[in-house]
């Protein structure tokens, strides 16, 4: 799942579903379907699997303080696994070695992408490292010319509202 936060800045909280826990990426320009794209994913603290619903406004004050967005929804299925049964340590074998490879089946987000460690800013040795979150070239795969998914989509994907209604409380 994916979350359109208004926080300090605004960002887009990718968020996956790995040993009981949501394993959490804060990426400033959100996603590209586009694989000329890398985009900063900077890895923050798991949350619970209870958080995949939460679309409101978080105190101000209070950690994450702003308005959070069901940007999108869906599963992942981690590439290369041998079979399903396989899937979970497949997904903990790439995100161990910082390339998690993934397939998106979301409503927004769909297809192949890739989840890559870097060594440079928050490198191997932080608890909160860094890692580009990369499109494959595949049937999903958009073109620099056609439309970003961030500029496409900007409404809730379970609500319909705008950030700015979502901050109002305002419902459709």
């Amino acid at each position: 799942m994916v979350q359109k936060h208004a926080a300090t800045q605004l960002h887009f909280d990718l968020r996956l579903e790995l040993d009981g826990v949501m394993k959490s990426w804060a990426v400033p320009k959100g996603p590209s379907a586009n694989p000329d794209v890398k985009r900063l994913a900077m890895q923050v603290e798991d949350h619970p699997i209870s958080y995949n619903s939460f679309e409101g406004t978080i105190p101000e004050g209070e950690y994450g303080g702003g308005t959070v967005m069901l940007w999108d929804v869906g599963t992942y299925t981690p590439e290369g696994s041998p079979s399903p049964s396989d899937d979970e340590m497949t997904a903990e074998a790439g995100y161990g070695r910082g390339d998690f490879k993934v397939h998106f089946h979301g409503k927004r987000m769909t297809g192949s992408y890739v989840l890559v460690r870097t060594k440079g800013f928050g490198g191997r040795s932080s608890s909160k490292p860094s890692w580009l979150l990369i499109k494959h070239r595949d049937g999903e795969a958009r073109s620099a010319t056609q439309k970003d998914l961030v500029d496409e989509y900007v409404t809730s994907v379970t609500t319909g509202r705008t950030m700015d209604e979502i901050a109002e409380q305002k419902r459709r």
